[in-house]
């Protein structure tokens, strides 16, 4: 199977400002997703989006591709990754006649998620021909889980958020996942002009230190320090 990674990495960011080039262990918080993704086997192609120079500098000094610089008006807040992924599509269609048969989408702010978590995403996808996309997921810790939230009644008094009778017991409650800050989504191409997971979607389960996602400067330290760690070192 084909596979194209795009790294959506836009200029701006109002949490964390310049948050995809911001120096996390030694780089650009954007060069450990392009890193991984080179050093997988799974993929053809490693391709950034950006509507920026200087974040295009970085990504190509890293060796990921930079065919074009993303239009301003994809590059909102309110952009969604959908039209993202659309455009980088068209363009290699349009321009190179390039069509991969799916789409890896790797957020730049999942920085420990491997090449090892990526080419193992792409194989499971890839044994699955009826599948139409896959999210990497972690599984909810139990004193979250749905069955274990409230919610604050009219009367101001707590009940279960869900209305059945629920069990104490974590034993009894089954496993569910959440996604986790799209480290790896893959979609079938001919599905991206609907979505960009969806369908007959596939749950790629990842540990909680993995699924760590950069959204503050508490995140960034975070990582940091998981990342100087020897067992991150692979």
């Amino acid at each position: 199977m084909k596979i194209l990674a795009i790294i959506p990495a836009r200029g701006g960011s109002k949490g964390i400002p310049r948050k995809n080039i911001r120096t996390l262990a030694g780089k650009p918080l954007v060069a450990w997703t392009i890193e991984a993704a080179r050093s997988a086997a799974s993929l053809d192609r490693v391709v950034v989006s950006t509507e920026d120079k200087e974040i295009a500098d970085v990504a190509r000094a890293f060796g990921a591709e930079i065919p074009f610089l993303r239009p301003q008006e994809l590059a909102g807040d309110d952009t969604p990754t959908l039209a993202v992924l659309q455009h980088t599509i068209a363009h290699l269609r349009n321009r190179e006649g390039y069509r991969p048969d799916a789409v890896m989408t790797l957020q730049p702010t999942s920085p420990l998620r491997t090449a090892s978590h990526i080419d193992a995403a792409a194989t499971l996808f890839s044994s699955d021909p009826a599948a139409d996309s896959l999210v990497s997921c972690v599984e909810v810790p139990h004193i979250f889980h749905p069955r274990s939230v409230m919610k604050r009644s009219p009367d101001g008094y707590l009940a279960p958020y869900l209305d059945e009778t629920q069990p104490f017991r974590r034993q009894d409650k089954e496993v569910v996942f959440a996604r986790n800050g799209a480290a790896i989504y893959i979609t079938r191409t001919a599905c991206l002009d609907r979505f960009v997971f969806g369908g007959k979607l596939i749950c790629f389960p990842m540990d909680e230190i993995s699924s760590v996602d950069i959204d503050t400067e508490a995140d960034l330290a975070h990582a940091a320090v998981l990342l100087k760690a020897p067992m991150q070192q692979k």
